[in-house]
């Protein structure tokens, strides 16, 4: 399996952004993927995940209204709509994928170790 994030780049305040993650090599049906942010001097944070079959979604209470997680899966691509961005949004923005079997998409979603591949991530920075 492999990921690649894109979609990143330099933004004002009060932008939008939407973030893509292109999976190849994923054989399985039933599997989840998350996006996940480390900001600068920060630790790891969750941001959002979703169940590829369910459609069935799990966002961090910081990111509710804002951001929306998404999938096609024609493209066999996420993506990850980000609105009224603000400077405490700058990270490098990461996707990731946990193989089946999966637990329910929710609070346990949010456990890195959860994940077994990892894109190498796209950065967005938002100036004030």
């Amino acid at each position: 399996v492999q990921l690649e994030e894109s979609g990143g780049g330099m933004v004002q305040a009060g932008d939008s952004l939407k973030l893509s993650c292109a999976a190849s090599g994923i054989t399985f049906s039933a599997y989840n993927m998350a996006w996940f942010r480390r900001g600068p001097e920060k630790e790891r944070e969750f941001v959002a995940a979703i169940n590829w079959a369910s459609g069935r979604t799990h966002y961090a209470d910081s990111v509710k209204g804002r951001f929306t997680i998404s999938r096609d899966n024609a493209k066999s691509t996420m993506y990850l709509d980000i609105q009224t961005l603000e400077p405490e949004d700058t990270a490098v923005y990461y996707c990731a994928f946990d193989p089946p079997p999966v637990l329910r998409v929710g609070k346990e979603s949010e456990d890195p170790s959860e994940y077994h591949t990892w894109g190498q991530g796209t950065q967005v920075t938002v100036s004030s």
